[in-house]
């Protein structure tokens, strides 16, 4: 087991709040509020679309952060036979640099118009490419951010894309997952699949990662979790374990489905 890391430590890290919409998708509780590493990506998206001057060829500007904190960018290009979106060109441009999977996108506009939102068509290729990454997108309360699964719902998925796929967690859970007391993870409306899978611990300079594999995902609703369920998650019982969760996802009801995720460290 081999912990990677960009940057130093921090001493902790809440997790973000998750708002449950009408629809069943999620947005941020604190909406409009970039957490640090979102903020780097979305400065790196403004400065270089500040400097795309009146080309009419490259209007777009993108960012991207792979999971070991670095960030890649990218420009539109326009032409009347098409041409690819932004976020498109930092796809690639993130491939050639051997980034692995995406933690967050964003496309901002030229002239000072701010976060746009992606097109259907890099909805799909996010999905099928990238699906666990975060999009920043504009909303009325500023920019903020959503699982790109929410972004394209009932979409088809390419059975040919095999991403590479990983899971989220704070920084206040790394040294439990790495000394191994830590081995489930109870998610609401996050899925998660059954291979192998980064552990990615988001801290406000970077993240931290560990090499794991998820060994099983369990269906069940918030109020079938279970003693055993708690003792992996590292909590001291199953109503403490519900309590947490409800501090997490304000509003779950006690028959809400959830996945208990297990898995261990390779």
């Amino acid at each position: 087991m081999v912990a990677e890391q960009v940057g130093t430590r921090a001493d902790s890290l809440d997790e973000p709040v998750w708002d449950l919409r009408p629809d069943g998708s999620t947005v941020r509780h604190d909406a409009g509020v970039l957490p640090a590493n979102e903020r780097r990506v979305l400065d790196a998206a403004l400065t270089l679309a500040a400097t795309l001057g009146d080309h009419p060829e490259h209007s777009v500007a993108a960012a991207a952060m792979d999971t070991t904190g670095r960030i890649h960018t990218g420009v539109n290009v326009f032409h009347f036979t098409g041409g690819p979106c932004a976020e498109l060109v930092v796809l690639g441009a993130a491939a050639a640099a051997g980034a692995g999977p995406l933690a967050t996108v964003v496309a901002v506009g030229d002239g000072g118009r701010g976060v746009l939102a992606p097109c259907g068509r890099c909805r799909q290729v996010l999905l099928d490419l990238h699906p666990d990454c975060l999009v920043i997108v504009p909303t009325g309360s500023g920019p903020d951010l959503m699982p790109v699964r929410d972004l394209l719902p009932g979409a088809f998925r390419h059975p040919d894309a095999a991403p590479e796929r990983f899971v989220r967690f704070a920084s206040r859970y790394f040294d439990a997952v790495a000394a191994g007391r830590k081995t489930a993870t109870v998610r609401h409306r996050d899925p998660v699949e059954v291979g192998p899978a980064l552990l990615v611990f988001e801290d406000d300079d970077g993240y931290r990662r560990l090499h794991g594999v998820v060994d099983s995902v369990r269906p069940c609703r918030l109020d079938e979790i279970t003693d055993e369920d708690a003792r992996r998650e590292g909590a001291s019982s199953a109503d403490a374990l519900r309590a947490g969760l409800r501090g997490h996802y304000p509003g779950i009801a006690a028959d809400a489905p959830v996945d208990v995720v297990r898995f261990h460290l390779v």
